[in-house]
């Protein structure tokens, strides 16, 4: 198969597409993929690192401003022209876009050229981009059933899951720990703010951690975002012996079958990957998100009983003391948590998607 992928600007856009691509070349070595994003995004930097190939193309997020509007117009239009030669010279089999506003072109020129389109959606709450084009693709691919009854009717939904959550089922705790150098007798919590980091949670864990004494039986990861290592690292000088620190971690699969509790946002890919392990969770949406999609997100496991949903304007180091030692003090909590998450897990995923891109090309 020939895979062109569309998408990205944030790690919650890019995962994805990273993962199904891998699953592909497993399933099928002789595979081709190419990744289309744009000249600014995380992908520049993620897509290469990773070992695949990645075309860019001009491409700005809509702004309300009618200034702005003009802009983003002539980037969309730039971006169809470049996006249909990059798929007249790969010459796809398909094109699967990831959503954020690079998809839209990508997909818009696979549609003018008849080359089968299909779209994946993270979120629980789907983006403008993925709501306007999935009439005109040949499916839609959502990680939430429940996202199905916000597309339109005209959509042909399928319910993939996230191909991220197969990729960490291929650890063991045991391998984890391991590889990251934590006691696995401890109760080990992970704590990060997505792949950029965030600043209020990491304002907050900081205080948590310099102001509290830790509970003895816990051990503490702490990925800060690497904007915001160096100040925290100050702050956390000598660091606790408990906490491990990191300004970004390449061995986040291991971190997280390792974890028994994580802190974090919710970010789509974290919660595939949440629910995918049954991984009891205290999620502080971002506030700062088209559509406040996060806490829709963090909604779909709260709701359930599978995580706690604290909001930013809420956070602070009181509140999370309360939470965190509320989960370490009840396994029998946690456990049920972790039942209530894994119900809510698509393990095989990235099969389901790649058994989705074939049927489309049968």
């Amino acid at each position: 198969m020939k895979l062109l992928i569309g998408g990205g600007g944030t790690g919650g856009h890019i995962y994805p597409g990273l993962s199904l691509a891998r699953y592909l070349l497993s399933v099928s070595a002789g595979s081709e993929i190419l990744f289309v994003g744009s000249e600014a995004g995380l992908e520049q930097k993620i897509v290469p690192a990773s070992g695949f190939r990645l075309a860019t193309i001009p491409a700005k997020g809509f702004q309300r401003s009618f200034k702005q509007f003009g802009l983003v117009i002539r980037n969309l239009y730039g971006g169809i022209r470049q996006a249909v030669k990059i798929i007249e010279d790969f010459k796809p089999d398909a094109v699967l876009g990831t959503g954020g506003y690079v998809a839209a072109p990508v997909v818009i020129a696979a549609l003018t050229k008849r080359v089968p389109v299909v779209i994946h959606e993270q979120n629980a709450l789907p983006g403008l981009t993925n709501r306007l084009l999935a009439p005109f693709v040949s499916r839609v691919c959502i990680s939430f059933a429940g996202s199905a009854k916000k597309m339109s009717r005209l959509s042909r939904v399928v319910h993939t899951g996230n191909p991220r959550s197969t990729e960490v089922l291929s650890l063991s705790r045991e391998e984890g720990c391991s590889a990251l150098g934590l006691d696995r007798n401890k109760v080990i919590v992970l704590i990060y703010g997505g792949s950029r980091g965030a600043m209020r949670l990491n304002e907050v864990v900081t205080d948590y951690l310099v102001e509290t004494t830790l509970p003895q039986q816990i051990a503490v990861v702490f990925v800060t975002g690497e904007l915001y290592f160096q100040e925290i690292s100050g702050k956390l000088n000598p660091l606790p012996e408990q906490v491990k620190l990191y300004p970004y971690l390449n061995q986040m699969p291991e971190a997280l079958v390792a974890a028994n509790l994580v802190v974090t946002r919710s970010g789509a890919t974290t919660l595939a990957e949440l629910t995918a392990l049954g991984l009891p969770a205290i999620l502080i949406p971002s506030p700062n998100v088209v559509n406040n999609h996060q806490y829709y997100n963090a909604r779909m496991l709260s709701d359930v009983g599978a995580a706690v949903l604290i909001e930013e304007k809420e956070f602070n180091r009181k509140i999370l003391e309360q939470e965190i030692n509320l989960l370490i003090d009840n396994p029998d909590l946690r456990s049920a948590m972790q039942g209530n998450s894994k119900a809510l897990g698509v393990t095989d995923a990235a099969q389901r998607l790649y058994r989705t891109l074939e049927e489309v090309l049968s």
